[in-house]
């Protein structure tokens, strides 16, 4: 098999676009910022790079510190949840029909046709004091009490709508639904890829279907896992749509915190300063989880 080294051309021109799309679109943009979160403002628009450090310090103030440790909350249980919808909707995706795998990866999918914005919107018409959900659970109610009517037993108070929208819970449905397909996906890869002589050989020993679950295909699964874990945690962490539109005013998170510095409040050092916070946070969890890992090689 050739090397670069050997066709050094061929390597540059496929590098090259890439690469240079990279710098000048990721790396050159993100060093700006990075920049500017050593500098002051000298003026509405004017900002003095002074190396200062004064950002990072008022970033890390209690007021934003306890919204940088909401956000890693919110963000972990989100993904949590999605993990616990994700994996029997990846299972049963790879032990499908071969005919119905195609149908069913398009539905996993599927939500990426739309915008997020519209997406996000439609989980409002969901979630409302007149909504879909409370619509559905006042028909049920109704019909409960009409069995129950039916029977001479009594009557049910009146059904009083659940509020759904404009707090921590919402936020995390609305991240759960946009990102479950990033969970979906990676453990699908996986368990497509397992072995079912396991399984069989498991069932076979007298294993029942939840031991071998938990025995066998979880272990097997940790790849998708971990993948999946860091897909929908790292972009949850810095949201700021989902929690602007289905959160309240105590439920939002750094990244609408980051958004009002950019663009209300015009403080673009301290809103700099905040992101790269936020990125080394990234960092962090990423480097702890090649550490934990370096035994799984």
């Amino acid at each position: 098999m050739e090397t670069w080294r050997q066709q050094p051309l061929v390597f540059w021109a496929f590098l090259l676009p890439g690469g240079l799309w990279l710098v000048l679109f990721f790396l050159v943009p993100l060093s700006l910022i990075w920049i500017f979160s050593f500098g002051e403002r000298s003026g509405p628009v004017d900002i003095l790079i002074t190396g200062t450090l004064a950002n990072y310090i008022e970033a890390l103030d209690p007021l934003y510190l306890s919204i940088f440790l909401k956000s890693l909350w919110i963000a972990a249980a989100a993904t949590a949840v999605t993990l616990i919808i994700g994996f029997p909707v990846a299972l049963a995706v790879s032990f499908a029909p071969p005919r119905l795998k195609p149908i069913l990866l398009l539905l996993v999918i599927l939500p990426f046709w739309t915008n997020l914005l519209i997406r996000t919107y439609a989980m409002i018409a969901v979630l409302r004091t007149r909504g879909y959900v409370n619509f559905g659970l006042e028909a049920l109610w109704d019909g409960a009490d009409a069995a129950l009517a039916g029977l001479g037993i009594g009557a049910l108070p009146r059904f009083q709508p659940l509020t759904l929208l404009y707090n921590d819970a919402a936020v995390v449905i609305g991240i759960v639904y946009v990102y479950l397909p990033f969970m979906v996906l990676p453990l699908y890869a996986t368990l497509e890829r397992l072995d079912r002589a396991y399984l069989e050989a498991s069932l076979d020993l007298g294993a029942g279907q939840i031991r071998t679950m938990a025995s066998i295909v979880v272990p097997l699964a940790k790849p998708g896992i971990v993948s999946g874990v860091i897909l929908v945690f790292i972009p949850a962490l810095g949201t700021f749509l989902i929690s602007d539109l289905l959160g309240g005013p105590d439920s939002q998170l750094i990244g609408n915190v980051i958004e009002r510095q950019f663009k209300a409040a015009n403080n673009w050092p301290l809103g700099a300063a905040m992101s790269f916070i936020l990125l080394y946070i990234t960092f962090g969890i990423l480097a702890l989880r090649s550490y934990l890992g370096r035994d799984d090689v």
